[in-house]
């Protein structure tokens, strides 16, 4: 580390500055990731004493998986749950939806126009979405397959039926959200009824 005393009178401004670059990049990793981690610390602190005022953090936390930060991160990003008239417009927003692509859905046999009996091709989730509560659904999800509750034997019930893990695990994604929504709506806790196996 270089010496700092008397340098003010020594050093003319150029070399100054140089110097101050020169021990900023002296900054051990260690103390840069504790400011960055104290800065965090207080964001976070910021955010939840924020978030508490608002009437429907009570509501959202009842549901397994959704923490306070979690809440938090919908509550600011969501604002109001009556934006969505539907929990598909609510997959919609939150990166939760399918996307997809039909071509061609008729031709010309023997003269007659029919239709083609090829199935709706899927592509994927859709791309324009709040990135910030697809994390929050998903990350949810993750935990609620690997935990016990409610949302495991439901996550186990869909492997049983054959689907895939991953699918499986965005149909969970999905369910944590429609009960999200319909719950911040109507103002009422989470229920364990509220989590049937779909039919069939």
């Amino acid at each position: 580390m270089l010496p700092l005393h008397g340098l003010r009178q020594r050093l003319p401004a150029v070399a100054r500055e140089d110097l101050l670059i020169e021990l900023v990049r002296q900054l051990s990793v260690r103390d840069r990731g504790l400011a960055v981690h104290r800065l965090r610390l207080r964001a976070k602190r910021e955010m939840l004493a924020e978030c508490r005022k608002h009437p429907a953090m009570k509501w959202l936390q009842s549901v397994p998986f959704l923490g306070k930060v979690r809440t938090a991160v919908l509550i600011g990003r969501v604002q109001t749950p009556h934006r969505f008239r539907t929990k598909r417009q609510f997959w919609s927003y939150c990166g939760l939806a399918l996307e997809t692509h039909d071509s061609a859905q008729y031709h010309v046999v023997h003269g007659q126009v029919e239709r083609k009996p090829r199935f709706v091709q899927v592509r994927g989730l859709n791309w324009n979405h709040n990135h910030d509560l697809k994390d929050v659904f998903k990350s949810a999800a993750t935990m609620a397959a690997v935990r016990e509750g409610v949302f495991r034997d439901y996550y186990c019930g869909l492997l049983a039926k054959g689907i895939r893990p991953e699918m499986a695990r965005l149909t969970l994604a999905r369910k944590i959200a429609a009960i999200t929504l319909k719950i911040w709506k109507e103002g009422e806790t989470f229920n364990a009824e509220q989590v049937k196996p779909q039919a069939a």
